[in-house]
């Protein structure tokens, strides 16, 4: 048998179920495996620092429900995980949002906080917490009711020629998100000092007293729109090679974008009602993936990973901090997605 007959190495797979198929390589796998590993021992030291620290052994008997009672157990299902739980949700959902956001507008800075969705959702959930009542399911609706609303709006006024997408799509953003932060702005000077107080806070991203109520919304959302997303990703990879080819493999373009337009939304507005406006992980998230993955694919899953990695790191350096108190996270994910962008906009010539 000479060289050109024998089979090449298996490095992809395909997995089908019910008429759907997912192509999936063994570097992806390998990397998907990495990041849970990361997210797990992480998670489990987070769980296990604090004021009161607590050994694995006591955390794993405590998890197992067998120290019912005790003070150890309190801390660890009342405050760690809630606060844990909203961080790996909310960094995913983030993720999953900035993979789908970059994708459509085909640029690495099609992200949910710099096209101003992020801020939509922010303004629907200071309505919330200035008008009306501060409860965590009620703002979580209307971040979404804001995030959507500003979506619709941006997409419609980035359309040209029946269609949306690229640099009109992020440029209408920016102007929409400058017009709401100034709205927001007011909104904190007109509101009562004590609503604004809270809203500050709120607006400065913290996962500092976040409950189950806080999470339970976010991990809904991720649960009901990863499996449409899932459905319509090869869709929306066909439509990154240009309108006019998706089209004439009939893939419906227009309805494809908007549904994953909005279904992103709708991730970056509860994750923005359950922990604040949190810069940089929608940003950075995909474009990390893509660059130890180095796949063509639009990284959903691995965005996700990526995405609860670098919330969950964010966290730690939050409380880790040697300044003796800790730090808003959204306000240390800014700092460090400012130097991300200053570094990405030097590194890359096709923004």
């Amino acid at each position: 048998m000479n060289n050109s007959s024998r089979p090449l190495p298996l490095r992809e797979h395909v997995f089908r179920y019910r008429g759907y198929s997912f192509l999936c390589s063994f570097k992806e796998v390998k990397w998907v495996v990495v990041l849970c590993f990361l997210i797990l021992c992480l998670s489990v030291y987070l769980l296990s620092i604090g004021r009161f620290e607590i050994g694995l052994a006591h955390m794993m008997d405590i998890l197992l429900g067998n120290r019912p009672g005790s003070i150890e157990e309190r801390i660890i299902w009342n405050i760690r995980l809630p606060r844990l739980v909203t961080a790996l949700f909310v960094g995913a959902a983030l993720g999953i949002s900035g993979a789908v956001f970059q994708s459509v507008s085909k640029n690495a800075l099609g992200s949910p906080d710099i096209i101003g969705f992020t801020t939509g959702a922010a303004t629907g959930a200071l309505i919330q917490i200035i008008l009306f009542e501060q409860h965590s399911l009620f703002v979580a609706l209307s971040a979404v009711a804001g995030g959507i609303l500003t979506s619709v709006t941006v997409y419609l006024l980035s359309r040209k020629g029946g269609i949306a997408g690229g640099y009109r799509l992020i440029l209408v953003g920016i102007g929409i998100g400058a017009i709401l932060s100034a709205l927001n702005g007011l909104m904190l000077v007109k509101g009562h000092i004590d609503q604004a107080i809270t809203a500050n806070l709120w607006l400065a991203g913290s996962l500092h007293g976040r409950t189950w109520e806080h999470a339970l919304p976010v991990v809904l959302g991720i649960a009901l729109v990863i499996p449409f997303m899932l459905t319509q990703i090869r869709a929306l990879q066909m439509i990154e090679m240009g309108d006019d080819m998706a089209l004439q493999l009939g893939i419906r373009v227009e309805r494809v974008r908007f549904g994953m337009l909005l279904s992103a939304v709708i991730l970056a507005a509860l994750a923005t009602g359950a922990a604040g406006p949190i810069a940089f992980i929608a940003l950075a998230a995909p474009q990390l993936v893509k660059r130890v993955v180095k796949s063509g694919r639009i990284p959903v899953i691995g965005s996700a990973l990526m995405g609860s990695l670098l919330l969950v790191l964010a966290d730690l350096i939050a409380q880790l901090n040697p300044l003796g108190f800790t730090l808003p996270i959204g306000q240390l994910t800014g700092l460090v997605g400012g130097i991300y962008l200053i570094w990405l906009l030097r590194r890359t010539d096709n923004l």
